[in-house]
């Protein structure tokens, strides 16, 4: 088996679970292939992780959320198996702790480990006569929100070719259900449940009491443009770690994405058990009984 491994250099622990993989994968004749920023906290020499992810059976990402989206973006247009690990606190994507990386890998091997088939979403920018100049798939997000000056911007959006309106904001967020649990959650959007084929646009902070979240088919297609003054701008970020500016005439383009990120999930917790303990969800109070009893 052909391990492809991303990793953040900025978590402690990466030089420990690096250890553990080898240790793991070699006596068992697996290769490993590493990202170049990680290299050269591999103990011993590693192959480098080719860009597009080709000829690999599965990815190991290193870290918490964010790496694991920049982990998905290495593999391209290619759909190979994601296993995360998580080295920080919440990592409500990356849910498996590093200390089940063997069992997880063995469940993986085995074909006892599941798969989480996740959307993506693709925006594109095109620009005054209507042609791409930038397009990035993001697994979580596509956000068009202000740049700079602490004030709000005036948005237009249309979903499908018709107008929805205009939206005096911070910014719009359009979320597949992997990144409804994340900036969306935090800016009042509903959580979708894996496997619903959907897509939740939320207004950031908007200035009026008359706005709510709108959730459409994932089959949709939301056009966003800067609707104010004719030289205000906007910013455009991808899963929070790719950005590009738009202005008038401009607009962002946001439609189904080309290929799905499969998630390797172990063990029998699922999608509400992970809501329990990574964000808090529901009634507390058996959690405080159980604290007091302790």
């Amino acid at each position: 088996m052909r391990i492809g491994v991303v990793g953040n250099g900025r978590y402690r622990a990466l030089d420990g679970v690096l250890q553990q993989l080898v240790e793991y994968a070699v006596p068992r004749g697996h290769t490993l292939l590493s990202e170049d920023e990680i290299r050269v906290r591999w103990p011993t020499e590693v192959a480098p992780l080719p860009v597009d992810g080709a000829d690999i059976d599965l990815l190991v990402s290193f870290g918490g959320d964010g790496t694991l989206l920049r982990a998905v973006r290495t593999l391209g247009t290619r759909e190979i198996p994601v296993l995360p690990i998580n080295l920080g606190h919440i990592g409500f994507l990356t849910s498996t702790k590093a200390d089940a990386l063997p069992s997880a890998l063995d469940a993986f091997e085995q074909g006892t480990h599941r798969i989480e088939r996740r959307q993506t979403l693709r925006g594109t920018i095109l620009d005054a006569d209507g042609s791409p100049r930038a397009a990035e798939q993001v697994v979580n997000d596509v956000v068009v929100h202000k740049a700079g000056a602490v004030r709000v911007i005036r948005l237009h959006m249309e979903i499908d070719g018709e107008e929805v309106g205009f939206y005096t904001a911070d910014g719009m967020i359009v979320a597949t259900p992997a990144g409804s649990t994340a900036y969306s959650l935090s800016a009042g959007g509903p959580v979708l449940v894996p496997g619903v084929d959907s897509v939740v646009v939320t207004a950031i902070c908007p200035h009026t009491m008359r706005v709510r979240p709108i959730v459409v088919p994932a089959s949709s297609t939301i056009t966003l443009a800067v609707g104010g003054r004719k030289d205000e701008g906007a910013a455009v970020s991808f899963d929070g770690q790719l950005r590009h500016t738009i202005t008038r005439p401009e607009r962002v383009v946001i439609e189904r994405g080309e290929f799905a990120v499969l998630l390797v999930r172990v063990g029998t917790d699922g999608f509400f058990t992970r809501m329990r303990q990574k964000l808090e969800w529901g009634d507390l109070s058996d959690r405080e009984l159980a604290f007091r009893a302790d």
